[in-house]
């Protein structure tokens, strides 16, 4: 708590002597908190403990910065936002707590609800109970989402956005009874695609792709994988082997425009072997 007071007292002092800071708005801050939080995902996914760190700091002081600048305009704090946050979770989570601690600054665990409901969202044992609770329990709040899909940003990342649709569909029960059933589903998708790419239709190719990749996201799921993850180690790969025949060509002198492509395979497939 003291080093928490301490950024938000370097941020006060910022925000009244940085000329920098002084001018900042919730709109030119927000394509930095894009870039820091990519940052600290990347971080993440290389699994760098001391970057994370570092790159949580930022993403943190960015967060402080926003509710400063909610405070400067009489809408909010950082009190407001912890506070907001601490009642969302005790209020989405009844196995653990009763809803009547919604508002208390130091809520403690107490018996399960009293109501019908509450009794049945507070049965929860498993962690696949727990997000179907939380979908159903989001939709009851009074300034929450309106409909199941509602609560998708729409600024997510494709990949990222279709697995979030996907999950929120099933845990309102709109899923595939058995994850084995999806396989034909993917290659209906591939199908369709393939003879839209064959008549050159590239709108209707492009809509084709679309369900392609969907129905692929959707496999992944149902297996338990993070499409986005996935891709992402492959992207590393795909960067890290390439990178093998382009420092290969800086060594023998040939640009890579030079090299065949018999040639850039021989490299790449040596670039495979020394990974093994």
């Amino acid at each position: 708590m003291q080093a928490f007071g301490r950024l938000l007292d370097v941020l006060d002092q910022l925000r009244e002597k940085c000329p920098w800071d002084r001018k900042q708005t919730n709109e030119s801050l927000r394509p930095n908190t894009i870039e820091e939080t990519y940052e600290l995902c990347d971080a993440l996914a290389r699994g760098d403990q001391h970057d994370t760190m570092k790159e949580l700091g930022d993403v943190m002081m960015h967060l402080c910065f926003y509710a400063k600048i909610g405070s400067e305009q009489g809408a909010f704090d950082i009190y407001d936002v912890l506070r907001n946050q601490a009642d969302k979770l005790i209020f989405r989570h009844p196995h653990i707590y009763h809803p009547s601690q919604v508002g208390a600054d130091n809520p403690l665990p107490l018996p399960y609800g009293e109501t019908t409901e509450e009794r049945e969202f507070s049965q929860a044992k498993t962690s696949e109970e727990v997000l179907q609770n939380w979908e159903q329990i989001k939709l009851k709040e009074k300034d929450g989402n309106k409909t199941v899909l509602s609560g998708v940003p729409a600024a997510l990342p494709s990949v990222i956005k279709a697995y979030r649709i996907q999950d929120k569909a099933r845990n309102v029960g709109f899923d595939w009874q058995r994850r084995e059933d999806v396989w034909d589903k993917v290659r209906e998708e591939m199908d369709e695609l393939q003879v839209e790419l064959e008549k050159d239709d590239k709108e209707k190719a492009t809509s084709e792709l679309g369900d392609f990749l969907f129905a692929v996201i959707n496999a992944a799921r149902l297996y338990k994988l993070n499409p986005d993850n996935a891709l992402e180690r492959t992207n590393a790969k795909f960067i890290r082997r390439f990178n093998y025949i382009e420092q290969h060509s800086i060594r023998a002198g040939r640009p890579l425009t030079e090299m065949t492509l018999d040639e850039m395979e021989a490299l790449w497939e040596e670039a495979k072997r020394s990974e093994e």
